[in-house]
């Protein structure tokens, strides 16, 4: 439910490019601001769903991990009493072939904590930089072929600015790879 109050925000952010991009051809360009201005803060909203999702699928993955762990506990239970009675007989195959079993326990156990992790981390808040609103400006003009005024043409277009359409798109489909490909990753439970 989450994933579709981002998607709808980068469709809105799209919206308000074309009418940036409108403005920008009508020389409109207090339009423009802000409908430059709408278009960050309809990006951001999209980024701070995209991050609340990530966080969502955190916990889902650390209550997972706790369920596992109940199943890990009780199959180690079994390992134990299993040696004990290996231990008894002395029968070194029966031995190794549960102490197979439990380093593979554990190994799973691990692998699933650590892509656990990886999602909590990736998902730290953002902070919008100062001269967005005008790299966002900057970047649709030249994109479409545009002039700006002279008093917004003074303050060139820093580097690493938002980026395209197409780029927020590629951006937005190699996330969603991601987040799909953790998914797949995890056991039904």
């Amino acid at each position: 439910m989450i994933m579709l109050f981002q998607y709808v925000f980068v469709r809105d952010w799209i919206v308000v490019l074309r009418l940036l991009i409108q403005c920008l051809q009508k020389q409109n360009q207090e339009g423009a601001r802000i409908h430059a201005e709408n278009a960050i803060r309809e990006k951001n909203q999209a980024l701070h769903f995209l991050k609340l999702s990530a966080r969502l699928d955190g916990v889902t993955e650390r209550i997972q991990t706790a369920v596992t762990m109940q199943k890990v506990t009780m199959s180690m239970k079994g390992v134990v009493s299993g040696l004990d009675r290996a231990m008894q007989s002395m029968n070194l195959v029966q031995i190794e072939q549960l102490m197979t079993k439990f380093e593979k326990q554990q190994e799973d156990l691990d692998v699933k904590t650590s892509v656990m992790d990886q999602a909590m981390q990736a998902s730290s808040v953002q902070s919008m930089p100062e001269g967005q609103i005008d790299s966002l400006l900057h970047e649709v003009a030249d994109e479409n072929d545009l002039e700006l005024d002279q008093e917004l043409s003074a303050n060139p277009a820093p580097a690493g600015s938002i980026g395209s359409i197409s780029t927020a798109n590629a951006q937005q489909d190699d996330l969603t790879q991601r987040l799909q490909a953790l998914r797949g990753s995890m056991p039904n439970a």
